[in-house]
């Protein structure tokens, strides 16, 4: 226990600027779904993975934290979120997820409103959350805009990648935006898709009618990149017919490249999944139908969908998403807990984990940056006190993009402040 305390209080420096070092004596996962490595190593120069393995050598020279067995992971990707956009649900202040009355949609970049200082960050980082994808929210149309990937780093500068996807709400929710029926969002999608090709063909003739168009000529630039395959599409969808409807929909748009969100009934069309290699970012224990597009839900969804050959990671759509991306090692972790339930399907450990890191990365084209330890990637890695999936282990050290990480957040402030009240000048509460 000195020893763990020492090892902590050591890894715990204040960040500075990413450096080379040499983590040992780990019991290493990689996080692309391979067994973890006893006695691994992983070396980290100047941000990025420099090798990991079994027998790695440490460069001359360099700092090396020897870790006495413990995990080592690549940080966990949160699959689908909105945190740093939205910091409290109700008051519009404090969130940037949608705008209602704005003319714009598929052109809002919500890059620029992300907020480094939002509480929900340095809470998920304390927990070996390193990487988010953020999405917009849907408001007056079945387009949302154009979401990033950013960092959970003690520093100002989140954004890893802006205009990293387009997310489109399908199902009854983008029927309702579209005008109230799926057949309606089928059709602005397909109209959107066609005035995006125009736009590319010639954008000096363009016609905008302002307000009033079914595409302002910002929304039909904004999805170019969607219709010629440069930038994935994001979409919220959980009945397995309106899955059938957009596998059939690319068809048409073979460039378009989907990512289903959600897929409450993914697994009662998963070979139509492999078929059309749309890889799910899914909710991971939706086990009761929240509305009619979820009637056929189970806990066995996402182990069906990853036997059947679905690349399958974890989001955590409409689950307080802004906040709590941590719950997605205790969802992998109880996806693993179902292996033992008779009839049930789940994923083993190693599948379990690269469901929270790299194929979340992989499904976004990010897979060559983030995700895991692989030679190349950022240094997002993360020191645990034991299993990161069992659901009281800690997080002994984080580094993003080579940088040590402060684990400290505003909740152990409190708690070390008033475990103990002392005399002097406390909250009204506090005064008897």
């Amino acid at each position: 226990m000195k020893r763990l305390l020492l090892l902590s209080a050591a890894l715990l420096a204040t960040p500075v600027a990413a450096q080379t070092v040499a983590i040992t004596n780990a019991k290493l996962v990689i996080g692309d779904g391979s067994a973890p490595i006893e006695g691994g190593t992983v070396v980290v120069r100047d941000g990025r993975i420099v090798a990991a393995g079994r027998g790695v050598a440490v460069p001359g020279g360099v700092e090396t934290v020897d870790v006495g067995g413990r995990w080592v992971t690549p940080g966990i990707v949160a699959g689908f979120t909105r945190m740093g956009i939205v910091e409290v649900d109700g008051v519009d202040e404090t969130a940037d997820a949608g705008a209602k009355t704005s003319p714009f949609h598929a052109a809002i970049d919500i890059a620029s409103a992300v907020n480094s200082s939002t509480s929900s960050i340095p809470l998920n980082r304390a927990e070996g959350v390193t990487r988010a994808i953020v999405a917009p929210d849907t408001a007056g149309s079945i387009f949302a805009g154009m979401g990033a990937v950013i960092d959970l780093g003690a520093d100002r500068s989140p954004v890893t990648r802006p205009r990293a996807f387009q997310f489109m709400e399908y199902g009854v929710d983008g029927g309702r935006a579209a005008g109230g029926s799926r057949p309606a969002a089928i059709a602005m999608f397909r109209n959107a898709l066609a005035q995006a090709k125009d736009f590319a063909r010639d954008p000096n003739h363009y016609a905008d009618q302002g307000k009033e168009a079914l595409l302002t000529r910002a929304d039909a630039e904004a999805l170019v990149p969607v219709a010629n395959g440069k930038m994935p599409l994001l979409v919220h969808v959980e009945r397995a017919s309106d899955m059938l409807a957009l596998i059939d929909l690319k068809r048409d748009f073979p460039a378009v490249k989907m990512v289903f969100v959600g897929a409450a009934e993914g697994w009662l069309v998963a070979p139509q999944l492999v078929a059309a290699r749309i890889p799910v970012i899914a909710s991971a224990l939706t086990d009761l139908p929240n509305s009619f597009d979820q009637l056929g839900s189970t806990q066995s969804n996402v182990g069906r969908m990853k036997a059947a050959g679905v690349l399958v990671g974890l989001g955590m759509i409409n689950d307080n998403e802004a906040r709590q991306a941590r719950l997605e090692k205790q969802y992998a972790g109880n996806l693993v807990a179902l292996t033992k339930l008779p009839g049930a399907t789940g994923l083993d450990w190693n599948a379990a984990f690269a469901a929270i890191t790299s194929v979340p990365a992989e499904a976004i084209g990010m897979g060559d940056e983030i995700g895991s330890l692989k030679a190349g990637r950022r240094g997002d890695v993360v020191v645990w006190d034991g299993d990161p999936l069992e659901l009281g282990t800690g997080v002994a050290a984080v580094y993003i993009d080579g940088v040590k990480q402060p684990l400290r957040t505003r909740q152990d402030a409190l708690r070390d402040r008033y475990m103990v009240p002392q005399e002097g000048a406390l909250p009204k509460a506090y005064e008897r």
